[in-house]
């Protein structure tokens, strides 16, 4: 890790730069995943009294209106020069963080069909501007030999603090917690943003130095060959692009479709998320931990679609836990308990940090400082946002359609079978197509060389 040469070099500008993108990245991905996935569809139910159908309409919608927006921003942030402007970015940051802020306290508020639809157009303005305006910063802050570790940190950072730190999932303790928690953060960015606070505005000068050196992406430099390193920038209507999208919509995809309806069934929450025991939680924020430092180092050492492979079985294992565990209930009652195995949490927790440290490092190492907004919009709002959201309405159209759990979860089991299956072919005929080139493929599979 270039960070251990830094630190010891006693060059803190770097060091501190990779910790503002973990402190951002962590305490983002918490509020938005955990705030607008899970507290919306309280709110929509329980305060506004719409049916579970009406709220996953409007979750489709926020997914929609997100993922537009998010592009359209990405795209001017690359052709006005934005994505490679330090200040830019944090000032569009604090804009959302100060949107995002007012949102969070008035939602307990919202009583109304009219104002919850405001609500949701005002949230996709947020999170759309802030997806490549947070994952661009990559490009600043972190060095490319360290992402895959940088992506972990988030990862333990994020999930450690949502297991051992366990929210009411009712609108009201989101609100109140989430509003206590942006209000420091919220000061900060802004002294980062204003331009006339002394100390922040060296510091972000020293940071917005460092794209020419961080700027290149992982996977658009050469690996192998006599031209090892040069410089081949990905393009956006590549396949080596839109693989990668292809691959993380199915993965994010899978994940909503299965936890939406997980969490509503008691006997698989109460060992797990919702656990009275805190050694419940806490087991849980250690295996996400361990299992996102585990997928920091293989990310950092093999090509990226042997990860994708590890989170497709991994989900396909889990799910396959669960219905394991559903018709041992349905066809011994005498032998089914009152909970599931804690195993079938933990595996589903790796699995989830696989893919989260994956996400996190992918984006900026498929891009250069000139396309990484674009890149980050379009891989972020479509492969995690727009399948996150889609999938979340559609587990609760589902629901609504009195889909047994049974049902429900093998079709998500088909999926993730489906997708692992479709990946190990086509590695293998990539390898085919190699040797049939002369290309080397004598190494170690995946590995980098």
């Amino acid at each position: 890790m270039r960070l251990f040469t830094y630190l010891r070099r006693r060059e803190w500008t770097p060091v501190l730069g990779c910790g503002l993108f973990v402190g951002f990245m962590a305490a983002g991905y918490y509020y938005n995943v955990t705030f607008v996935q899970l507290g919306l569809l309280d709110l929509g139910t329980r305060l506004v009294g719409m049916t579970e159908l009406q709220v996953s309409t409007w979750m489709a919608a926020l997914a929609l209106l997100t993922f537009f927006v998010a592009v359209a921003s990405g795209v001017t942030m690359d052709r006005r020069g934005w994505s490679s402007e330090l200040l830019v970015k944090f000032r569009l940051l604090f804009g959302v963080v100060a949107l995002q802020f007012l949102l969070t306290l008035v939602a307990p508020t919202i009583r109304t069909v009219p104002a919850f639809g405001a609500w949701i157009l005002a949230a996709s303005v947020a999170l759309g501007v802030g997806i490549p305006a947070s994952f661009s910063l990559a490009v600043d802050l972190v060095p490319v030999e360290d992402r895959g570790y940088v992506a972990a940190a988030i990862t333990a950072v994020a999930y450690f603090a949502a297991n051992v730190y366990p929210l009411d999932w009712r609108i009201e303790a989101f609100s109140a917690v989430m509003v206590a928690a942006m209000a420091p953060g919220a000061v900060a960015l802004g002294a980062l943003a204003s331009g006339r606070v002394g100390v922040a505005n060296r510091l972000v000068a020293r940071l917005a130095r460092q794209h020419e050196e961080f700027g290149v992406g992982r996977f658009c430099r050469t690996e192998t060959g006599e031209r090892t390193g040069e410089v081949r920038p990905v393009r956006t209507r590549s396949f080596a692009f839109w693989g990668p999208v292809v691959l993380m919509f199915g993965v994010f995809f899978v994940d909503s479709l299965g936890f939406l309806r997980i969490i509503e069934t008691p006997s698989f929450v109460l060992g797990a998320w919702q656990s009275p025991d805190f050694s419940d939680h806490l087991a849980l924020g250690v295996v996400h931990v361990v299992s996102a430092l585990v997928a920091g180092v293989l990310y950092t050492n093999f090509d990226r679609n042997w990860l994708f492979l590890w989170v497709f079985g991994l989900f396909s294992l889990t799910h396959l836990f669960y219905t394991t565990d559903v018709r041992t209930a349905a066809w011994f009652p005498a032998l089914a308990g009152g909970q599931v195995s804690p195993i079938n949490s933990a595996v589903y927790a790796v699995a989830v940090s696989f893919y989260t440290t994956l996400n996190f490092a992918l984006w900026p190492d498929l891009s250069t400082p000139e396309t990484v907004g674009t890149h980050t919009a379009v891989g972020v709002g479509l492969a995690g946002w727009l399948a996150t959201f889609l999938s979340t309405a559609l587990a609760l159209y589902f629901e609504t359609a009195e889909v047994t759990l049974l049902s429900h979860l093998n079709v998500v089991n088909a999926l993730a079978l489906l997708l692992f299956t479709g990946l190990v072919v086509a590695i293998y005929l990539r390898r085919l197509v190699a040797a049939a080139r002369g290309d080397d493929v004598s190494s170690s599979p995946g590995v980098r060389r």
